[in-house]
């Protein structure tokens, strides 16, 4: 009897059962869209800010002039003089526990240089797309190119490593160009510390900052003009990281006074300190330190973008609560002598409530399913038109959803749950008195 009147009821009202279904299917499918982005959102707003640079340095500890080990201003590349780094360490970034994380990384070394004229310059060495060759027997290429990919090439193009006469190929900054009047394609003769080398201008660029003033070549060929072969002054990576918290600032003091589980959940942890940590022990006599400028505007960044997205979520469970009040109440008016008769045969408030309530769960059953899988196509819409990449389809969000719906559910039938047990069967069946 029960279930006839329940089937009874939903088939009477299907036109209302359909608007309550739909009404939590919207709500389902923001919220699904929302949990699905913002559980997968966390690397791919990071790879999206590795698009600005690196945020991690690594300098010989020789030249650190910090007062702690992971607060660097900026991503410079300078070190004192006579203190190096080993360019065939380079390779053992990509070893570390958070090796996946690394997404480029790129060495420099600075030599000052003369042109015809006796005019100095500063060169920079580095890496442009290097194809490295890691101790896991696995490669990779790494270099500026990736690093610096908002550097505008206004003449010529970019050095690739892999062309035939690369090697003795340069940079020049804007500023650089102007004041030497060279451009793509010239000729010009460099003179360094171990002797003389006739290299050819590959491109010009405009970087917005002190570069535009400096000569950037293949590494080798400021390690052979500076008689520096085997050595680098700093490393810039950038890598995908957590955002600080209280544990990360803490081992960022002094990771040695952590507990062994604070320490062990730190070092398993990709925050920033932990990554540079890594760093530190697999190349020799190194400084990592974090860019704070680069790793703190991620953090924020991802949080508020989190929290963005939270906020939708719940402003729209928010409006089909209402939504579904609005349309239970309207339902429960309806059938106003239909529930004063239950109750004038005898029905407690408990089977009155059980009853609305099952309606309306066997209808939200439906529209949240069905929300969830629009929901999951959002989120496909959001990661390929703001990512350029699909969502991952998170487990976890589907029970989260699914009591989300039961609770927002639950919230909107309570109104119409009340006037249902204040209905009083002889008003209802009989007409108000005069």
């Amino acid at each position: 009897m029960y279930f006839r009147m329940i089937r009874g009821a939903l088939f009477r009202q299907k036109g209302k059962m359909l608007l309550i279904a739909f009404t939590i299917a919207l709500g389902a499918s923001l919220a699904a869209a929302m949990l699905n982005t913002m559980l997968d959102v966390g690397d791919k707003v990071n790879r999206e800010l590795k698009a600005y640079g690196a945020n991690i340095v690594v300098r010989p500890k020789d030249s650190s002039l910090l007062g702690t080990i992971y607060d660097a201003e900026d991503g410079g590349g300078g070190s004192l003089k006579n203190a190096y780094l080993r360019e065939d360490e380079l390779g053992k970034i990509k070893t570390i526990f958070w090796a996946f994380n690394i997404v480029d990384f790129s060495p420099f070394i600075s030599v000052r240089v003369e042109l015809p004229g006796g005019d100095g310059a500063e060169m920079v060495g580095t890496w442009f797309n290097h194809r490295l060759d890691l101790p896991t027997g696995e490669s990779l290429d790494a270099g500026v190119i990736g690093l610096r990919s908002w550097w505008d090439i206004i003449d010529g193009e970019w050095i690739d490593e892999n062309s035939p006469g690369a090697r003795n190929s340069v940079m020049l900054g804007a500023l650089a160009a102007q004041r030497y009047q060279l451009k793509a394609g010239d000729k010009v003769t460099l003179s360094g510390t171990a002797g003389d080398i006739e290299a050819i201008v590959s491109g010009v660029f405009d970087a917005g900052g002190d570069e535009d003033e400096q000569i950037y070549a293949p590494l080798g060929l400021a390690q052979e003009l500076g008689g520096l072969t085997g050595r680098v002054s700093s490393i810039e990576v950038s890598a995908l990281t957590t955002p600080d918290n209280d544990l990360a600032r803490r081992a960022a003091q002094n990771p040695a006074a952590l507990s062994v589980r604070d320490y062990e959940t730190w070092y398993c942890t990709a925050y920033v300190s932990a990554i540079c940590y890594q760093i530190q022990e697999v190349i020799t006599d190194s400084i990592a330190s974090a860019v704070r400028r680069v790793a703190d505007s991620e953090g924020a960044i991802l949080d508020k973008t989190r929290f963005l997205m939270i906020l939708i979520t719940a402003l729209s469970l928010v409006g089909s609560a209402l939504g579904i009040s609005n349309l239970v109440t309207a339902s429960v008016m309806e059938r106003s002598s239909e529930i004063g008769l239950l109750k004038a045969i005898g029905a407690r408030d408990r089977a009155i409530t059980g009853l609305v309530l099952t309606e309306i769960l066997i209808t939200a059953l439906g529209g949240g399913a069905a929300g969830y899988f629009l929901g999951f196509g959002f989120a496909q819409l959001i990661g390929r038109s703001v990512f350029g990449s699909a969502i991952e389809m998170k487990v976890m969000v589907i029970p989260i959803v699914a009591a989300l719906i039961a609770l927002v559910t639950f919230a909107g039938s309570l109104p119409a749950i009340r006037m249902a047990l204040r209905l009083d069967p002889a008003e209802v069946l009989h007409g108000s008195k005069a």
